[in-house]
């Protein structure tokens, strides 16, 4: 046994087969100790024990060490102790896990970035990292790490085979760790972004999503919450350049494409008014209540959708004069505008006047005496509403009666 030095092959993970058989007594305790001890953080690095100098004696003592604190300091004992000594990489792949339980998150990051430098491909280290970003709830860190977790998994997912069948299970572990801890970096930005209650912070971490991955599948996802985003910061100047560009791309929400086509009704743009408007009453017909949404609060935003679509496109026809078209879209959108007066009012009074003109008839034809009660009925309805047009109202009942008593 003398001064010789023993080599404790790599552990494995999730492996039921045991490690090498050493065949003499000491490098079996000591073997037989780390397995027992369940340090499986530590198995990407060899360890090279000589029992009989003072850092082999200290290796041996964390080995046997049952109590998870003691250990900690054994551990921490042996880096300031022996910072340059070769088992280095090994004591800290035991005290990464180790500051992570104990949710000593500060101390996680330097042991990641020393144990990074020496194997970029370990991915394990990197999203323990990311997990204790995601601890402190620090976005700048979450960003940082995310990006070294991605970047770490793409490496070892790229790792070629090993000739030596005894690392073949390790690398097997590795590639496969990488192809699924990339994409939860990815995913831990996007969940930061939707918890960031701060509009900035939640651009920041939304910004750095390509960063993490150029074609993450929450890419797709964002569009909306930066509309939100930009709309909480009062930033409508880019809200509405995002809701056009998703218009165009039929991607936008009952959000946009109403903000769209609100600001083409203050323009007087009719040709957008109708396009937003139309995209506005399809989507939310066709819409169904989202995932996690109240029914009842959602029923009432598709209702007031769908009565401010069908309002901005009749009082745009209304002032092209198109009256068949005025009636079709205030008809229809009627029920969805019951309880708002402010839309209800202007419509009610619009279709009156639409059924009026489609109901005088001209020289050759007799006058629509249905569409003359129509305009009767609808008038008298916003006559009870008080408005602007509440007088005027009533003032065309009065005129629409004496003009056609038949009418009923």
């Amino acid at each position: 046994m003398g001064g010789s030095s023993t080599q404790i092959p790599s552990l494995r993970y999730n492996t039921s087969h045991p490690p090498e058989v050493i065949h003499m007594s000491k490098r079996l305790v000591l073997s037989m100790t780390l397995c027992a001890a369940g340090i499986l953080h530590g198995q990407r690095h060899k360890v090279d024990i000589n029992g009989e100098t003072p850092e082999g004696l200290l290796l041996q003592q964390i080995g046997q060490e049952p109590d998870k604190a003691k250990k900690l300091g054994l551990l921490e004992g042996f880096t300031e102790k022996f910072p340059k000594n070769p088992n280095l990489l090994w004591v800290l792949g035991q005290l990464q896990p180790a500051y992570l339980e104990g949710k000593q998150y500060d101390k996680v990051f330097p042991v990641a970035e020393k144990l990074l430098a020496a194997d970029p491909s370990d991915a394990e280290m990197a999203h323990g990292a990311l997990k204790a970003a995601e601890a402190k709830q620090d976005p700048d860190l979450v960003i940082k790490w995310a990006k070294a977790t991605a970047e770490s998994a793409a490496k070892a997912a790229a790792l070629p085979k090993p000739s030596d069948e005894e690392e073949e299970e390790r690398w097997k572990y590795k590639v496969d760790f990488g192809k699924q801890v990339g994409k939860y970096a990815e995913y831990s930005v996007y969940a930061a972004s939707l918890q960031a209650a701060d509009p900035a912070t939640r651009i920041k971490l939304m910004d750095a999503i390509p960063a993490v991955n150029p074609k993450s599948e929450y890419l797709n996802k964002l569009d909306q919450v930066y509309f939100a985003t930009y709309r909480q910061m009062g930033d409508n100047a880019k809200a509405n350049a995002l809701a056009e560009k998703s218009a165009a791309g039929g991607t936008a929400n009952e959000d946009m494409l109403l903000l769209l086509a609100n600001g083409a009704f203050e323009k007087k743009d009719a040709p957008k008014v109708l396009e937003y408007s139309g995209k506005l009453i399809e989507y939310m017909k066709a819409a169904q209540v989202p995932r996690g949404a109240d029914p009842a609060a959602w029923e009432k935003k598709k209702s007031t959708s769908l009565g401010a679509g069908y309002w901005m496109a009749g009082m745009t026809h209304a002032q092209a004069s198109k009256w068949k078209e005025t009636d079709e879209s205030l008809r229809e959108g009627l029920p969805f505008m019951q309880g708002n007066e402010a839309m209800l009012a202007p419509a009610l009074f619009q279709l009156g006047l639409a059924n009026y003109r489609m109901g005088q008839g001209g020289p050759k034809t007799k006058p629509d005496l249905k569409r003359i009660a129509d305009a009767i009925k609808y008038n008298q309805q916003c006559a009870a509403i008080k408005s602007p047009m509440q007088g005027q109202a009533a003032k065309n009942v009065a005129v629409m009666r004496q003009q056609y008593p038949t009418a009923k």
